[in-house]
């Protein structure tokens, strides 16, 4: 037992779990809006989608594990810990996306197995080697944060039209504030890495101030996607004012902060957190009305 539990902390730690079942959930909540409900094939897509983002988030491991041997964050991770080697992680990785594939051509369409395969490719092939030439990177990087809502929506029978634009725009414009207030938490860390960090370009008070206003641009999408015919009713609306109005609340702190005070992680847990609370009041809303 104790060997088995050693093992399932491994992949955990691999595979990024809470990450994995985050993207997973983005695709259901896709699915829901798009089906009005939850069905078998839901759940099928959720595999897929789950087992391509654990093992694209494993493959970004085999490809940092050079940087992320010089970060505190990241040195604790399987392959720069000695727990396993770079071969088996890559392995793992390959037959986890395999595996996603393969359940997505089987329980879902063409649409949801191509938006599937190009995730993995975007974010292994392009954003990942983008982080180590540029600060911007998060920006193209974004589109996989926008893409699991889209397999969600094709796979529950959704066409595409400006309804499924207006949700994955809203998780693109999330995206960029997640990665970038990680990035400043850990500035150091990345510099001793040696990859490119906002404060390089900017300075931090810029780089603070330009994370709000994408922080705030994040709440004015999500109030934008009712006008789009996605949960126009009042419970709809007068959740997203009430979260927006919270989200930017709690991510001034970042703009006022005395300089001793780090508010960077604690803005990013707030950003996560809102994020859940929006799929949640869609999900709810399709799902009981």
């Amino acid at each position: 037992m104790r060997v088995l539990r050693g093992w399932l902390s491994l992949l955990m730690d691999l595979i990024r779990l809470r990450l994995s079942i985050f993207v997973a959930l983005s695709a259901a909540t896709g699915f829901i809006l798009a089906h009005q409900g939850i069905s078998l094939k839901m759940f099928l897509m959720l595999a897929g989608v789950f087992l391509l983002a654990s093992g694209a988030s494993a493959l970004n491991q085999y490809q940092e594990r050079r940087e992320d041997q010089k970060m505190e964050r990241t040195k604790g991770r399987p392959i720069p810990s000695g727990r396993l080697s770079p071969s088996s992680a890559l392995k793992i990785s390959l037959l986890l996306i395999m595996l996603g594939l393969f359940i997505l051509y089987a329980g879902t369409n063409g649409k949801a197995l191509f938006l599937g395969l190009f995730t993995v490719l975007w974010y292994n092939g392009i954003y990942t080697l983008l982080k180590k030439k540029t600060v911007f990177a998060a920006i193209p990087g974004a589109l996989v944060g926008a893409i699991p809502p889209a397999i969600g929506w094709f796979s529950g029978g959704g066409f595409p039209d400006a309804q499924i634009l207006a949700v994955s725009f809203f998780f693109f414009i999330w995206q960029i504030p997640h990665f970038w207030l990680l990035l400043l938490d850990y500035r150091k860390d990345y510099e001793n890495a040696g990859l490119p960090c906002l404060t390089q370009v900017w300075g931090l008070n810029q780089a603070e101030r330009i994370s709000f206003v994408w922080i705030f641009a994040t709440a004015v999408a999500g109030l934008l996607i009712p006008l789009f015919g996605i949960g126009n009713s009042r419970a709809i609306l007068g959740g997203l004012v009430i979260l927006g109005t919270w989200l930017i609340w709690k991510a001034s702190k970042i703009l006022f902060r005395q300089p001793q005070e780090s508010p960077f992680r604690s803005t990013f847990r707030t950003v996560n957190i809102y994020i859940l609370a929006v799929m949640v009041l869609f999900g709810l809303d399709h799902l009981l009305y």
